[in-house]
């Protein structure tokens, strides 16, 4: 019940990243997100808030790498960013719809320094595993190592970006567009 009750916690922290970000969350939304009592809160995280949403962005961070490990590479480089793109594209319209991602949030100022210095560490760190993981996957797919970094780095770039501009245009037209022109060049420059 204790491991329950903090999983739900930690959920409701990352929906409440995703759609407040870091300033905006209260441990009052947690708990009533979660069904949590007010001790639940220090006894699970004694860190407190930069702790929970620590934990929060390191969870989100794992599932997003998680399901770029499942992307296809039968069908090589082209199918790799096709399969991304339709990924994200769920999550791009909920930042349309006023959602964000998790991870990036924790990158905005958060509160005491040292809690900024940690917080923007998970998310490099966060960051820095998706890349891997989109160029493992790219690689996989039989697109050269020296390319594979800077495709994936782009296309983790182009989904940051992404949720920024959907999220202020309130509609998919931004990941649209640049989904587009990232396939056109992709096929392009890497055909197979």
């Amino acid at each position: 019940m204790a491991g329950e009750t903090r999983e739900r916690m930690i959920e409701a922290t990352v929906a409440a990243l995703q759609h407040r970000g870091v300033a905006g969350m209260s441990f009052t939304d947690i708990l009533a997100s979660s069904g949590a009592a007010r001790g639940a809160i220090y006894h699970h995280f004694p860190g407190g808030k930069a702790q929970l949403v620590a934990e929060a962005a390191e969870r989100n961070g794992c599932e997003v790498r998680a399901r770029l490990a499942a992307l296809p590479v039968e069908d090589g480089p082209s199918e790799v960013v096709e399969a991304f793109l339709e990924l994200v594209r769920p999550v791009l319209a909920a930042s349309a719809a006023g959602g964000g991602c998790a991870v990036a949030a924790v990158t905005v100022g958060a509160g005491a320094e040292a809690d900024d210095a940690m917080l923007r560490q998970v998310a490099s760190t966060a960051f820095a595993s998706w890349v891997d993981q989109l160029a493992e996957r790219l690689t996989a797919a039989g697109l050269g190592s020296d390319a594979t970094r800077g495709l994936a780095a782009t296309l983790i770039t182009l989904l940051q970006g992404a949720h920024v501009l959907c999220r202020a245009a309130g509609d998919l037209e931004p990941f649209e567009q640049v989904a587009r022109t990232a396939k056109s060049l992709v096929a392009h420059r890497y055909p197979g």
